[in-house]
């Protein structure tokens, strides 16, 4: 399994892949799911379009054997840090290591364009996806945001804020 710069034709596979594993009956196969807290899609064709056409931005996607993609993480560069974010692992092949190959290529990545500060977001009350990234180097930077999404990409089920993390690479 390889990690690459997904391209325009992979948008369709990436939208069914972000979808099913934030939202909806199929996330709950995973541990990432969103969907006890957000109702509707995580992102649609033209919005991940309009994201992947952003020359300071990139999706990188892990493909399996058969050339499935499996999992994605968005970068964009963001003044001197480069965000990352939508980082997704099919539901079904969640805890084997396949997110942890994502944030390596991720931090790769981010060497090979200079970056040397990844930046992220993460729900405040998603204590097993805290520890997660603080087990893998990330720190909570004290700052602490209110989550405010357009209504095509989800609906909160209750008012939800995100804590700010960085981590030097």
């Amino acid at each position: 399994m390889s990690v690459t710069a997904a391209t325009l034709s992979d948008v369709p596979e990436l939208v069914v892949l972000i979808n099913s594993a934030y939202r909806g009956e199929n996330s709950f196969k995973g541990w990432t799911t969103e969907a006890g807290m957000i109702d509707g899609q995580r992102i649609d064709a033209p919005s991940l379009t309009e994201q992947m056409s952003d020359r300071d931005a990139v999706v990188l996607k892990k493909t399996d054997d058969l050339g499935r993609i499996v999992g994605c993480v968005y970068l964009q560069k963001r003044g001197e840090k480069l965000y990352l974010g939508m980082l997704t692992v099919s539901p079904v092949m969640q805890a084997n290591g396949l997110g942890r190959q994502l944030l390596e290529a991720a931090e790769n990545y981010a060497r090979e364009i200079d970056y040397h500060t990844i930046t992220m977001t993460v729900i405040t009350s998603r204590t097993e996806l805290l520890s997660y990234y603080e087990r893998r180097g990330y720190h909570k930077t004290g700052e602490v945001i209110p989550l405010l999404i357009p209504e095509k990409f989800g609906i909160l089920k209750q008012p939800l804020e995100m804590f700010k993390l960085d981590k030097q690479v």
